[in-house]
């Protein structure tokens, strides 16, 4: 339970952060950063844990400053994907 609500909680921090420093406007509100941050913590913690640990390990973001980092890298490696997608679309 602690857990989800961890992921959760990194994730809304990470995707904020990410949401702010990478430029343009990505739009969506506190829900699409919520998820954004999830998703770039997932993205991040894979990452990371290749780099530092030689392997693919699907773990989530602690409640950490390491864990925080790692999830607004992986947040802004997902919004420029997600910039890049939409870009192509239109």
């Amino acid at each position: 339970m602690w857990t989800l609500i961890t992921w959760i909680v990194v994730g809304l921090l990470g995707g904020a952060i990410a949401k702010a420093i990478v430029p343009g406007n990505q739009g969506g509100g506190w829900l699409a950063t919520m998820i954004l941050g999830i998703i770039g913590s997932f993205v991040g913690g894979l990452i990371g844990s290749l780099l530092f640990e030689g392997k693919l390990d699907l773990t989530g973001p602690s409640f950490s400053i390491g864990g925080v980092i790692t999830s607004i890298i992986g947040a802004i490696i997902v919004i420029v994907i997600w910039g890049a997608i939409n870009k192509r679309r239109a």
